[in-house]
Parts: structure tokens; C-alpha cells; sequence
């Protein structure tokens, strides 16, 4: 228990709250003022509705960091993340070796894989990659160009738009098990 400090003359009171922690700067946001036509703000209203955004400033906030991965897309050298989704048959000849081996050839940049029974033979492979965009764009192709792939897809995004590098560098509460 925290308690006050003593005040002259007066005896120790109650507890004190706990000393504020110093602000990040996630702490700080900064309010500004937009003008918009009425009819842009009924697009933008419904919108926000559509994504069940809770406020539009959320919204705005979604769309600048948007704007900014799309020019960071430029840049072949910036950080990325990217998520590749491919659908096959397992009982296509060596596509399981394959997909293996595209993994694998990209292993620095694979942080995640997973593969999913969709039913008797399709199924769904799920990898997730990280590094610069040209490598991760690459590896994306190639894994999705595997033979024996009957549909594959990517999506890259920027860390950069949210003001982050590539890494793992928050801490983690630890977990007491009981």
C-alpha cells in the first residue's frame, strides 16, 4: 500500500495513488479538424458503419495508415509482413514435397505455417513471412507458384505505416501456471 505523505502538523493519512508511469507516445494523440463536402461524409458515415468502426476517427486513422503502406509498396528495400494462402489437393503427386520445399527455401523469412483439412483432398495452406518487400513479395510468388497449387493469393503489408520495424521487441507478461 502506497501512502501519503505526511503532511505537517497532521497525522499519516489513507493511500496515495501509485506514481504515474511515464507517457509513451501512444499515450498522445493530437485532435485536428477535416472539412468535408455532406456527400463525402455519408460515404465516409457508412463506412465506418460497414467496418463497424467505433468512431470515424478510428476510421481515418485506418485509411492514412493505409495510405502510408501504399507508398511504403514503393520501396522494394522497406520492412514488410505478408500472408500467403494457398488451396491444392493433397493427392497431387510431390505438391506436399513441393510446398515443403519453397518453405524452406524462403526459411528466414517464414515465421508461421499452417495447413488445414477442408475436407477428403483439398486443403489449405496458410504461411506467413517477414523481411523486406521485394524478398517477401518473392517468396510469396514462389510459394504460390508451387505446382500442383490450384489457386494461391498474398497479401503484404507495411510495419511501417504504424510506425514499427520488423522484430519482436515488446515484453511479454509471464504466465504462472497453476
Amino acid at each position: 500500500m502506497v501512502r501519503r505523505p505526511r503532511r505537517e502538523g497532521r497525522p499519516e493519512a489513507g493511500p496515495v495513488p501509485a506514481p504515474e508511469r511515464p507517457k509513451r507516445k501512444d499515450d498522445y494523440v493530437v485532435r485536428l479538424g477535416i472539412s468535408l463536402e455532406p456527400d463525402l461524409l455519408v460515404l465516409l458515415d457508412r463506412w465506418v458503419r460497414e467496418r463497424n468502426s467505433p468512431s470515424r476517427s478510428d476510421a481515418i486513422r485506418f485509411l492514412v495508415r493505409k495510405e502510408l503502406a501504399d507508398i511504403d509498396s514503393l520501396d522494394p528495400n522497406a520492412d514488410a509482413i505478408g500472408t500467403v494462402m494457398v488451396l491444392y489437393r493433397h493427392t497431387t503427386p510431390n505438391v506436399l514435397r513441393r510446398l515443403i520445399a519453397a518453405q524452406h527455401q524462403w526459411g528466414r523469412h517464414v515465421r508461421f505455417a499452417t495447413h488445414v483439412h477442408l475436407n477428403g483432398e483439398e486443403c489449405l495452406e496458410v504461411v506467413v513471412l517477414a523481411g523486406k518487400r521485394s524478398e517477401v513479395r518473392a517468396a510469396a510468388e514462389d510459394i504460390r507458384g508451387v505446382k500442383g497449387v490450384l489457386q494461391g493469393d498474398y497479401l503484404i503489408g507495411a510495419p511501417g505505416a504504424i510506425g514499427e520495424a520488423i522484430g519482436h521487441h515488446h515484453r511479454h507478461r509471464s504466465v504462472k501456471g497453476g
